[in-house]
């Protein structure tokens, strides 16, 4: 494929030879013009200093028709011919370079003859009796007007070669700064994500670096959660595999309750692992650049009946549902499954440090272009110190059978979805709040 700095230069050297080719035409064609006309300027003086000449003498030393003088007498520059006639076309004088064929003389003016075979470029004047001819050769002419032409080409010639080399140059510096970034990427070990940091850079690419560090960043993020994902499964997964292995070897070596009990055991464990597996899974998805939009749209009412009923607990009779009578049926602009799914994991967590008898109250209230969900249980409630920790990954009060993710995944959704979380824990117990937006109906 053609190099860059190739392309650029071909692109702008053709408009620049195109721009240069046009001016210089247009230059040598006014050149060229000036010069016929300089020259025609010389045949008009040429036969007013031979009209003064003859004007000056007494009498013109006529001896017969073809009389021949020198151009010095005549006064004629050398390689221009001149002819002396009367009015009646009798020719009077001629100078030694004439042709044979006298010149025509009709009238007064610039003329355009064929002589001898040859083509001649004449001016006529009249003084007085006498009709005095000027004349060059047309090749004489345009051997002149080439040399000159040629004289006046070599400069514009050189001067754009020249200017093409430097536009070579030129091209090569202003990509000096493209080539310093392909090297330092280059130079850069295969798994080294460091932002490049190149200076001196030019404004135009610079955001061009901006991207790039851009998507190195990404790229870590990436990487780290991946990581994070692996070392967390790696983590919270060996202590189930664990328990239920031991269960059924004990079940394996044993018979009757002790037998049931043991399956019962390695049963349940296998449940926390499945949880803790799509615990997982869900977070890295939010995390990640995963689009959840299924093009289901629910609403407040929807999204809070739906989490209810997907929540894990002795059922759905422990949580008390508040609603308005004026809730509005806008769609939220969570996508569905993150909203029921951020939902639930609260409901999830007030129920298992709820006390047996009570129940879990969600209200639903809208303020604004945005609807609150407020989930409070009548556990004995979480330290203030403690509040800060309680959306971090595996982080479990002393008492929680949980896996420590549900609130972590709460907090990712929360930063996806632009909605807003916060904790108020009081001795009757949590109340956590959770703010969705609405869909515009714009």
């Amino acid at each position: 494929m053609m190099s860059l700095r190739l392309r650029l230069s071909l692109t702008i050297g053709s408009a620049f030879v195109l721009v240069w080719a046009l001016a210089a035409a247009w230059m040598l064609s006014d050149l060229r013009q000036q010069m016929m006309f300089s020259l025609d300027q010389r045949l008009v003086a040429s036969a007013r200093m031979v009209a003064g000449l003859l004007e000056q003498l007494p009498q013109l030393p006529v001896k017969g028709e073809g009389t021949h003088f020198s151009a010095e007498q005549l006064t004629v520059p050398g390689g221009m011919a001149c002819q002396v006639s009367s009015l009646r076309g009798e020719i009077l004088a001629r100078s030694h370079n004439n042709p044979d064929q006298p010149m025509q003389s009709q009238s007064a003016g610039f003329h355009d003859q064929i002589i001898d075979g040859a083509a001649w470029r004449t001016f006529t004047l009249d003084r007085g009796d006498l009709r005095i001819t000027t004349a060059d050769r047309q090749v004489e002419r345009e051997a002149l007007n080439l040399s000159v032409l040629l004289a006046a080409s070599v400069p514009v010639g050189m001067a754009l070669m020249v200017c093409l080399l430097l536009l070579w140059l030129g091209i090569g510096q202003g990509l000096a700064p493209l080539n310093r970034m392909r090297d330092a990427l280059m130079r850069r070990d295969a798994d080294s994500l460091q932002p490049l940091n190149i200076t001196p850079l030019p404004s135009e690419l610079k955001p061009l670096l901006d991207s790039q560090n851009q998507l190195f960043a990404r790229i870590a993020k990436t990487i780290e959660r991946e990581r994070r994902l692996t070392g967390d499964a790696a983590h919270e997964l060996r202590s189930p595999l664990t328990a239920i292995k031991t269960h059924l070897q004990v079940a394996r070596m044993t018979d009757g309750q002790a037998r049931e009990q043991s399956l019962a055991h390695a049963e349940a464990g296998a449940d926390r692992l499945h949880r803790t597996l799509e615990q997982l899974l869900l977070l890295a998805r939010v995390e990640g650049s995963l689009s959840f939009d299924d093009g289901v749209n629910c609403s407040a009412e929807q999204v809070a009946r739906l989490a209810i009923h997907d929540a894990a607990s002795a059922g759905g009779e422990h949580i008390r549902l508040h609603l308005p009578p004026d809730l509005p049926t806008t769609a939220l602009e969570v996508p569905s499954v993150l909203a029921i799914a951020a939902l639930r994991n609260l409901l999830d967590n007030a129920l298992r440090h709820t006390p047996p008898g009570t129940q879990v109250e969600l209200t639903v209230a809208v303020e604004g272009s945005h609807v609150n969900f407020v989930v409070r249980d009548h556990g004995p409630g979480i330290a203030p110190e403690t509040l800060q920790h309680m959306t971090q990954r595996f982080w479990r009060n002393g008492n929680s059978n949980g896996c420590g993710l549900g609130l972590a995944i709460v907090q990712a959704i929360v930063e996806r979805c632009r909605c807003e979380l916060t904790f108020d824990s009081q001795s009757d117990g949590l109340r956590v709040e959770l703010r969705m937006p609405l869909k515009s109906t714009l």
